[in-house]
This record gives C-alpha cells, sequence and structure tokens, in this order.
C-alpha cells in the first residue's frame, strides 16, 4: 500500500508493456461463464456509473494505463508519459498498430475524440468530474498526446486506469450516437456479440488483439445472479467458473469448503477496497433536516454489521477511505450506537415521536440482510424503515435523477482516493454519483486543494477535514468497508486477483 504514494505523476517516465500472468502451460479455446451480482446496465464506459458495468469493460475496452495486482501503473495503449515542470502538460507515448475492433485505427485523434467526447456538455457524460481539470488533448503526431491542465491534478493517471482511460472507437461512437452502448467497439482482447437483458452478455476472442497470442479464450459469457445464494450455487455446481460478488455472510464457510480435499473450487481474498452505506437525499423530506440524518446514523451499530451481520467479512467504516488505503486515518474512530443521542436529535427536529423514510435496497440476501438489520437498530429510536427491493438498473436511475429518499449503495472503490470521494459530495457528481444532492463550499474548496498537492500526507489531512464535516452533515451514513473475495473454479488458470476486484481475462485460460 505505501507505494500508491509514490505513484503520482511527478517524474513517471514508464516504459514496457502490461504484465501478465505466465502463459506457460496455457490452453486456447473454450467459453469462460462468469457470474455477476446483478446485469450490467450501461455498455459505454463514457456513460456508465454501475461497477458491475467495469466487469466486462475490463475485457471489451483497452485502458490508456492500468494497474497491476501491487495497484502500481502500468502502460497500456499509452507506453511511457511524462509530466510538464508546472504539472500542466501530461504527454502521452501510444502504442502503436493497434486497432479497433471495427478495423479502423487507434491512435492519437482517437484520444483526443475519446476526450472531446467524455467533455461535452451536450453528451450525457458521466466521466466530466474526472477529467474536470483537462483544457484540451493536442494531437503531437500520430502516437503522441498531450493532455493540457488547467491546474496540476495528482489523481490523473489513476483516473486514466479505468472508464475515463477507456477508449472507444470514434467510428463506432459517432456512427450510433447515444446508442453506442446497444453496438459498443473497444480495442480490448474479446469484442461485443450480444446482450440480451438479465440473462447474458456474450463477447468473443479478438484475433487482431495487440498483444501476441493473446488472449487464449474463445468467449466469455457474463451472467447475471442478484441472488447471492444462486451465485454461488452455480459456481458450485459448475455452471460458471467464477463469480465477482462473493457473500460475505457466506465467506467462513466458503472457505472452509474450499480447503477440503477434491475441492473444485478457491476462495481468494484482499483487504478492504470498496465502501458501502446509505444515501440520504438532501433535497427533500426527511432529510433535508440535517437532525433526522444524524438521528438516523445514531441509531447505527455499525461493528454489528460487520462483525455479526457480515461475520467479520467487513470493517466497520467511518469514511469513504477503507482502511489500509492512502487516505485512511487510523485516528478516526467508529462512533458507537447511542439510542439516546438519536432521540435527543428526534426531539431537536421536531419528530419527537420518529418518523418513518423508504430505504431502497437491492435483490439478495447480503443487502437484505444489511437492510433488515438497519431496519431493526432505527426502530429502537422510533424511525421507521420501510424496505423496497428493485432491480439495479432501476436503482440507479431512481438515484442518479434524486428521486429517492434513501438508498443502500455503495462504491466498488478505486486506487487514488480522490475518486472515492469527490465526485460523491461535490456539484460535478450530481446526476451520476452523488446520490445525496449534496454540497457543501467548504467540502468543495478542501477537495479541489486535494486534487492539486502531490504529497499524499498534506491530501490526507484535507481528506479529514472533510470527513469531519461529513460526519456532521451525514449526506451518507457509512455503514462497512467490505474485504474483496472471488469464488474460483479450479479450472481457471492464469487469473490474477487485483486489489480493484475487477476480472481481468486477457490471460486466463481453461484446464480440461
Amino acid at each position: 500500500m505505501r507505494r500508491w504514494g509514490a505513484l503520482l505523476l511527478a517524474g513517471a517516465l514508464v516504459a514496457g508493456v502490461l504484465g501478465a500472468a505466465s502463459a506457460q502451460g496455457a490452453r486456447r479455446g473454450g467459453t469462460l461463464r462468469a457470474g455477476l451480482d446483478s446485469d450490467p446496465p450501461n455498455m459505454d464506459p463514457h456513460r456508465s456509473t454501475a461497477a458491475v458495468d467495469r466487469q466486462v469493460f475490463q475485457n471489451l475496452y483497452d485502458k490508456l494505463v492500468d494497474t497491476d495486482q501491487n495497484l502500481a501503473i502500468v502502460p497500456m495503449l499509452a507506453t511511457s508519459w511524462t509530466v510538464s515542470p508546472d504539472g500542466r502538460t501530461v504527454t502521452l507515448k501510444l502504442r502503436q498498430g493497434v486497432k479497433f475492433q471495427d478495423g479502423t485505427p487507434f491512435g492519437a485523434e482517437a484520444v483526443k475524440y475519446n476526450f472531446d467526447r467524455m467533455r461535452d456538455p451536450k453528451f450525457p457524460s458521466a466521466r466530466r468530474s474526472e477529467i474536470r481539470p483537462v483544457t484540451d488533448v493536442v494531437v503531437v503526431d500520430p502516437s503522441t498526446v498531450q493532455i493540457k491542465l488547467e491546474r496540476p491534478y495528482s489523481p490523473l493517471l489513476y483516473v486514466l486506469t479505468d472508464r475515463a482511460g477507456m477508449m472507444v472507437s470514434p467510428a463506432a461512437a459517432q456512427k450510433e450516437g447515444v446508442n453506442f452502448a446497444l453496438h459498443p467497439v473497444g480495442t480490448g482482447p474479446f469484442s461485443f456479440v450480444e446482450k440480451i437483458p438479465q440473462d447474458h452478455i456474450t463477447l468473443q476472442r479478438n484475433p487482431a488483439y495487440w498483444q501476441p497470442g493473446q488472449p487464449y479464450l474463445d468467449r466469455i459469457v457474463y451472467r447475471p445472479f442478484p441472488d447471492d445464494n444462486a451465485r454461488v450455487a452455480n459456481l458450485k455446481s459448475g455452471d460458471v467458473d467464477i463469480i465477482n460478488v462473493v457473500p460475505l455472510p457466506q465467506v467462513k464457510t466458503l472457505a472452509q469448503e474450499a480447503r477440503q480435499p477434491g475441492a473444485r473450487f478457491r476462495l481468494l481474498e484482499h483487504g478492504a477496497f470498496a465502501w458501502q452505506g446509505i444515501w440520504l437525499n438532501v433535497t427533500k423530506p426527511p432529510f433535508d433536516n440535517k437532525l433526522l440524518r444524524q438521528a438516523l446514523s445514531a441509531a447505527i451499530d455499525r461493528n454489528a454489521i460487520a462483525n455479526v451481520v457480515l461475520q467479520g467479512a467487513a470493517y466497520p467504516a467511518y469514511s469513504f477511505f477503507p482502511n489500509g488505503t492512502p487516505a485512511y486515518d487510523p485516528a478516526w474512530k467508529i462512533p458507537p450506537r447511542d439510542i439516546r443521542l438519536a432521540k435527543e436529535k428526534l426531539q431537536a427536529a421536531g419528530h419527537p415521536g420518529g418518523f418513518s423514510f423508504t430505504l431502497l435496497t437491492l435483490p439478495g440476501e447480503q443487502q437484505q440482510s444489511i437492510g433488515q438489520a438497519v431496519q431493526s437498530m432505527a426502530a429502537e429510536a422510533g424511525i421507521q424503515v420501510k424496505l423496497q427491493i428493485i432491480e439495479f438498473g432501476q436503482m440507479l436511475d431512481e438515484t442518479d435523477h434524486l428521486r429517492h429518499q434513501a438508498a443502500l449503495l455503495g462504491w466498488s472503490g478505486r486506487p487514488d482516493p480522490d475518486f472515492d470521494i469527490y465526485p460523491f459530495v461535490t456539484q460535478s457528481g450530481i446526476g451520476s454519483f452523488n446520490d445525496a444532492g449534496y454540497t457543501n463550499p467548504k467540502v468543495q474548496e478542501l477537495l479541489d486543494a486535494a486534487r492539486i498537492l502531490q504529497d499524499m500526507s498534506q491530501r490526507r489531512r484535507a481528506y479529514s477535514e472533510v470527513t469531519k464535516i461529513l460526519a456532521d452533515d451525514m449526506p451518507y451514513v457509512w455503514l462497512y468497508f467490505p474485504k474483496e473475495y472471488k469464488l474460483v473454479s479450479t479450472r481457471v488458470r492464469g487469473f490474477v486477483h487485483v486489489p480493484d476486484g475487477m476480472m481481468r481475462f486477457r490471460a486466463v485460460w481453461l484446464a480440461p
């Protein structure tokens, strides 16, 4: 984890090729079946706001740069990069000879098009807040681009390891417009075949992929299993080969089963990288009243959720920064559950008898268990919680348009702390990530300042100050940091479990 703070832009001149799992003994062919926790809503990386979309994107699109299993930034479509002394120009040298899956060439013009598309105010881009400091992208020559910034922007390279760095085909995007998600085209190791909503997504091997000999698989079929038990059962039965989300209450049992002789699956684990909690819509009743937000927070026992409901497979949360990540502050203390304080807040808010609200949750055993725990805890303070289970795509539509009162929804986490917090509590994220509709000028000022700073200790101070403000304003009730798990068939070889939880299958192959 210590190396994250040293991987900022200053002095970053990196060359070489993206590391991959050893190909020794790899077999070509076969179809890998991946079970997902929900149906991916949007196949356009510039519009996507769902973590589950990114599972498919890892194999459909290449990024300008990527992260390895140590979360170090490594080359991908960009082979090297330099930063000007004033920190306001980043020059990328691009890999040559790469083509999009529609046969059109990748190069500097394509990179410029992608940035212009994400920055276009007429295009419904979810990436705008991530690349907000970018003022222009200049084509120097066919394999060189310069990214111009209004100010130094320390998170930029890490931003480019995710959806903002995923390059879409300009020809396909211009042809399809906002419907590009129905016919997505990237440069990745697998190309899009079809998506049948709520049933499957199929990708097939890209024979013109730039990495010689890869990928090994012929196809990937993604299938959604919103029900936790169904997802695990399909892995155990061999109907799928890997699942992206392992239900935390089942981790202990699954770990024991995986250790048994002859077990047909492995359980892989990393530390916490994501966060989970409850978005409170501050733009409408009841949570436009800060005292009611504080009352709900005081009624929640975060330790019980992490250690009892989730069987110790998570940490209790009190910030947007999980344990062990660069901005985490070990001085933060989890606030104890305090029913007396909750009732005092209700009294001060003019609701001595409590209040009621609807909490949106997703299908699945784990989500329902968390929702029911919150419901029970809140009831002891006189707060009545109505649980409403909705499908993931509908959840995003409700929260993005701020039609909800509260929603149990989290974030998959990022290597740089900026994108674990910035779009969620600033104006730029309203309509995509800021599901509270929350703004605060001091928070905006502090987070803008953190984007300029190169030193992580200085950035951490800014994040700590923001955390104190948010702990009082309470637009989001932090609940827990889930540990990262994958359940994988023993047939799957060459899979590297990266802490970000994204499943990269370029170097994966299937044993007989």
